[in-house]
């Protein structure tokens, strides 16, 4: 992370694959009968691979031995149409979403941590859906998939930063290094939400020289990065003033123990919050405003850091987390988007733009490489490298600042 930060929560789920449920009209959906989904603790069986579009049911069984989750996903597996958690072991539970022609994904996670388990193609066909209904009930019905896709973060997180610190603190370096983009990847798609809880943020994702700067006892992924990425005797920080090797030196055995033990406690700290019932009164009380202002402080967070090299400064691994960062504000303002357009005119020419500024961003990006395979080191970078991917985010960054004042018209 970055010192200066804008500390609002970010949403990241997808509107453009599915109507909102409860919010469309009768004539245009499809049947009622219910598709069986049956999870258990090492498969997801969905009784179907394919459904017209409209109203879709899925009725979920858990013969797991563990309390699970079902999901329906975007084509691309990470965007949230429809959830339902919390199903006990011999329990059912019922998923209702309208869904667009398109193709899906599901999935079950037995425990409700981790990537989950049975994941499988799911084909919609027929018809776009026509939404309709109480424009209330689509704000409400946004604001939960986003915090499903929050919680569902974290899940991941978890057992990706009990692994992570399994090899740092086996000294199994090469294989903590491989696995240090790819882990913050979950935690950059949501941070604003640790950011929003105190000291939990700077616990987690401080760099050195924020943390003297404020006193701070320096913890969490950049301390472990730099014990992964020793520096040169003669390197510099961050800040470019500050010897590396000033007050510091390779963690110890011990050290790492408990630099590894702390990173987990805080993540698992995270993740009870996202939770309970204070993360969604949170959510409630900032509505589709905290949605919108999300997609705009996660572009913030590449603009102050990520485009800087300051953020990943001995790993490298800048790129990745920008990535991540987008991905984030992308998916917050998808879920936005219908809201913005259906304002006028104005309104859906804005949408417009900022969709094609997306799609101009992650086209540069990619020539870099992907958050799958790994991206390029920053270093690598060009001083024209790095001003074409600052003039991308400058070119997404004032539209998207008029994303809110037009979601609330």
């Amino acid at each position: 992370m970055t010192r200066i930060r804008a500390h609002a929560v970010v949403a990241l789920a997808a509107v453009g694959a599915v109507a909102l449920s409860g919010c469309v009209a009768k004539t245009e959906t499809a049947s009622a009968d219910a598709l069986t989904v049956t999870s258990t603790d090492t498969s997801c069986e969905v009784s179907a691979a394919t459904a017209a579009s409209g109203t879709l049911t899925f009725a979920v069984s858990n013969e797991s031995s563990q309390v699970s989750e079902f999901y329906l996903l975007a084509e691309d597996g990470l965007r949230i149409i429809g959830e339902v958690e919390n199903i006990a072991p011999g329990a059912e539970r019922t998923l209702t979403v309208v869904a667009q022609p398109g193709a899906y994904k599901t999935l079950c996670k037995p425990g409700m941590v981790g990537e989950g388990i049975g994941r499988a193609d799911f084909t919609v066909t027929g018809d776009t859906v026509a939404a309709t209904g109480d424009d209330a009930e689509q704000k409400e019905k946004a604001v939960a998939l986003y915090a499903a896709f929050v919680k569902d973060q974290v899940e991941q997180l978890v057992p990706a930063v009990e692994t992570f610190v399994t090899a740092y603190e086996s000294g199994k370096d090469d294989e903590a290094r491989a696995q240090f983009p790819k882990v913050r990847a979950y935690y950059e798609r949501i941070e604003p939400v640790a950011e929003s809880l105190g000291d939990l943020d700077p616990r987690i994702d401080y760099r050195e020289v924020d943390a003297v700067a404020e006193g701070l006892d320096w913890t969490g992924f950049h301390r472990i990065e730099k014990d992964l990425w020793v520096p040169a005797k003669d390197a510099l920080n961050a800040d470019g003033e500050t010897p590396a090797w000033q007050d510091w030196a390779p963690s110890t055995t011990a050290e790492r123990a408990a630099f590894g033990d702390q990173l987990i406690a805080d993540v698992a700290e995270l993740n009870d919050y996202v939770h309970s019932d204070a993360f969604q009164q949170a959510l409630d009380a900032q509505g589709v405003a905290g949605i919108s202002n999300g997609a705009i402080a996660l572009l913030d967070e590449v603009a102050t850091g990520k485009i800087t090299g300051e953020e990943d400064w001995w790993s490298g691994t800048d790129l990745s987390d920008f990535a991540a960062n987008v991905d984030g504000s992308k998916m917050a303002f998808s879920l936005v988007q219908d809201f913005a357009a259906a304002t006028g005119s104005d309104g859906e020419a804005l949408t417009t733009e900022i969709a094609g500024r997306y799609d101009d961003l992650e086209t540069a990006l990619a020539t870099y490489g992907s958050l799958e395979d790994g991206f390029v080191a920053y270093g690598t970078l060009t001083d024209d490298d790095k001003r074409a991917l600052t003039d991308l985010l400058n070119a997404l960054a004032e539209p998207l600042s008029q994303l809110t004042a037009t979601v609330l018209q």
